[in-house]
């Protein structure tokens, strides 16, 4: 009976050491994890304003293309998977994204997996790569701000 229960109190041991093991290492994780998140936070707040409008500003113009498809990797995607993406894409990038020219570069013009072109597909079945359409969007708005001093 002793040897039974020295055995039970030495295989609860076991699994309260593993048991604390595991939970620290899913703590280590999370605490892992919201240090990325302060450092994305962060280097998302090292970005000039008027950049973060510019921006913001192309992905809502992405957003507002109901009709469009978006084409990664040989695969139609519509707007809101394209701007989910997109923002997943920039968190990534962090402080490599100082402007919006970078954001069109980093993160909006190809894939970082296989290389391929991101592309637009219109309704009128017009295709343009995205990175051009993007900065054609964004002359529009520098032009548009330029000429109101500044103001939306």
């Amino acid at each position: 009976m002793r040897a039974l229960l020295h055995s039970g109190l030495a295989a609860q041991a076991s699994c309260y050491s593993n048991f604390r093991r595991r939970a620290a290492g899913e703590l280590s994780c999370l605490f892992a994890l919201l240090l990325l998140s302060c450092a994305a936070l962060v280097q998302a707040a090292d970005r000039p304003p008027l950049e973060d409008e510019r921006i913001e500003y192309l992905l809502a113009v992405v957003s507002g293309l109901h009709d469009a498809q978006f084409i990664r990797n040989g695969a139609a995607y519509d707007s809101a998977a394209a701007v989910d993406h997109l923002r997943a894409k920039l968190r990534w990038a962090g402080s490599h994204v100082q402007t919006a020219e970078d954001f069109i570069r980093l993160c909006a013009s190809q894939s970082s997996v296989s290389g391929k072109p991101y592309e637009i597909r219109f309704a009128n079945g017009q295709q343009l790569l995205s990175a051009d359409f993007l900065r054609q969007q964004l002359a529009q708005f520098d032009k548009r701000m330029a000429e109101s001093g500044g103001r939306h």
